[in-house]
């Protein structure tokens, strides 16, 4: 069985790395893939986020997950790759409502194409990459919480800013 875990992964943390390794045990391909979204303003250009994704894959240990980005409808990129589930990941009630809404449209929009909501591990239930961006730009250290080629990434871009 395909899967898809789709997101923005600007950047990618160890929350999203642990739904990424517990997702892979599941499904027998998994693909990660980074949204390009207009409306956001991402720290990260999509082909950099792309590029940290799979140096992250690496330094903990896996090499058998593609990583794409798309734009556009998960929905039909999940088609177009034949996937039969989209991956998502809770961290709290508030990323339930929001993905609930999402799994609903989804599955409107294909019904064939099921959304698995896999829980974060309490370690990393508060971590967010929004909060992750915010303690680096004012110098804390984000070491626990994102793999070390990310945590580079980050000091090099606040670093032109």
């Amino acid at each position: 069985m395909k899967a898809l875990y789709p997101g923005s992964f600007d950047p990618i943390t160890n929350g999203h790395l642990d739904v990424l390794q517990r997702a892979r045990k599941v499904f027998d391909q998994l693909t990660v893939a980074v949204v390009e979204n207009p409306r956001k303003a991402p720290l990260f250009s999509a082909e950099e986020r792309r590029r940290l994704v799979e140096e992250s894959l690496k330094e903990v240990g896996i090499e058998d997950v593609p990583v794409i980005t798309y734009s556009g409808l998960l929905i039909e990129c999940a088609k177009r790759l034949g996937v039969v589930a989209i991956v998502r990941g809770l961290r709290a009630t508030s990323d339930f409502d929001y993905e609930f809404q999402m799994a609903l449209m989804n599955r409107d929009l294909d019904s064939d194409i099921e959304t698995v909501f896999f829980m974060t591990a309490g370690e990393y239930s508060f971590l967010s990459s929004s909060i992750v961006k915010e303690v680096k730009r004012y110098g804390g250290d984000v070491s626990k919480f994102v793999p070390r080629c990310v945590e580079r990434a980050l000091e090099e871009k606040f670093k032109q800013k």
